[in-house]
């Protein structure tokens, strides 16, 4: 079989919900990715961020074995081994006093949302079922039917009404707007991510965060930050939320915990927020499996061992310095942190930024666009200075290449 093939099964036989770029891949390692017919690319997606510690990496893949051989799942209905050990492990690495295990983002999300209107109730003391949770417009934090009830995008939203009320939308980067919604004691959080990724890389102004949830505390509220993309090395510290030296009061990670072997999420807070929800108010089959455990421990340890973090933070900036200098009337703006970039594509002869991912394809480089004018590039983060540099040129390259189309 080759690519041809594999491309007219899914669409024979899948669910027409995605878009993919033209490409069958059937390998990757580090920061490369091969087609079926053999071809290597560079892989400047990283799976949404998912493949920060690159594909297939030894120690991760060595800890799934190691436990697949022994023991896989058990439910919470019984304690197992590797929880516990687990649990202590990510509460110390990322100084919280408990931890609450899920599989995807989404899951992780929402059970971030069920957190904090319980604490709204039990603890804040509002009225039952008038909680509000403040959000930002052009948020991506999933795909369910109570998270875009929070969107403003309408490929999220549209059709999927009536939707779950008890949400405020507020423009991103916006203190006053935030200042004025706070003002009402029915609010109960603030769910934010700190760039905003499916946007298209929006970094917010400096101090944003800081301020925000400065603004938060003031007032009870509780400083929700999604970090399912934005966390785990990928934007130059372990958080983005450390950038500005903040603490959320609920953490919200996914993807990059399991570097990309398999869905495993998490939710952080402190006792006062986390033991609201008793046995059987909340839970997973799967959350929590000792497979998930081992992996993601390893998955932590490889950020940490490896200085993925520092390595984005040096290599980020070199890539934002390599491609504004890109020589194209196309290229309207790069933004970014750490190794969270995107490119801001100023359609020509009418030519996108579809056609430019597709160009990249041809010359070896996988990245997707989003809003159709926006591309996104988040290589593997153990990638290095003559690699991000030869990725630059491609680029740079294939941008030509479209323009003089």
């Amino acid at each position: 079989m080759v690519s041809k093939d594999y491309i007219e099964l899914e669409d024979k036989y899948g669910a027409h919900n995605y878009h993919p770029l033209p490409v069958v891949l059937a390998k990757g390692e580090g920061v490369f990715l091969w087609d079926v017919e053999g071809k290597r690319y560079y892989d400047f997606l990283s799976a949404y961020s998912a493949v920060n510690q690159g594909h297939c990496h030894p120690k991760i893949i060595n800890a799934m074995i190691e436990q697949a051989r022994t023991l896989t799942l058990t439910s919470r209905a019984f304690y197992n081994n590797r929880l516990g050990v687990y649990e202590k492990y990510i509460t110390e690495f990322f100084g919280y006093d408990k931890m609450l295990p899920m599989n995807s983002g989404a899951e992780a999300d929402e059970t971030a949302l069920k957190l904090c209107r319980r604490w709204a109730y039990d603890v804040k003391g509002i009225k039952e079922n008038e909680a509000k949770i403040i959000v930002c417009s052009d948020n991506f934090h999933g795909r369910t039917i109570t998270i875009v009830s929070m969107s403003s995008d309408p490929d999220s939203f549209k059709g999927y009404g009536p939707f779950t009320p008890g949400f405020v939308q507020i423009p991103y980067n916006d203190l006053s707007a935030l200042e004025k919604e706070l003002e009402d004691p029915n609010v109960a959080g603030f769910l934010v991510e700190p760039i905003q990724g499916e946007a298209g890389v929006v970094v917010p102004d400096e101090g944003y965060l800081k301020k925000a949830y400065d603004m938060c505390k003031a007032k009870n509220v509780l400083f929700i930050a999604d970090e399912v993309q934005t966390g785990l090395a990928r934007t130059g510290r372990m958080l983005a939320c450390d950038h500005e030296n903040i603490k959320p009061d609920i953490l919200i990670l996914g993807k990059a915990l399991s570097g990309g072997t398999m869905p495993i999420s998490a939710v952080l807070a402190d006792d006062p927020i986390m033991l609201v929800i008793k046995p059987g108010q909340h839970g997973s089959t799967f959350g929590g499996n000792p497979l998930a455990c081992n992996v993601a421990m390893a998955a932590l340890e490889v950020l940490k061992e490896e200085k993925l973090s520092e390595n984005a933070e040096r290599l980020g900036k070199i890539f934002r310095e390599e491609a504004a200098k890109i020589p194209s009337d196309m290229v309207e703006l790069v933004r970014g942190k750490g190794l969270l970039n995107a490119i801001v594509i100023k359609p020509k002869n009418g030519k996108e930024a579809w056609d430019v991912c597709l160009q990249m394809k041809e010359n070896g480089l996988l990245a997707k666009p989003t809003h159709q004018h926006i591309i996104r590039f988040a290589p593997p983060l153990v990638i290095n200075e003559e690699q991000i540099k030869e990725a630059v040129q491609i680029i740079s390259k294939s941008i030509d290449e479209v323009s003089r189309a």
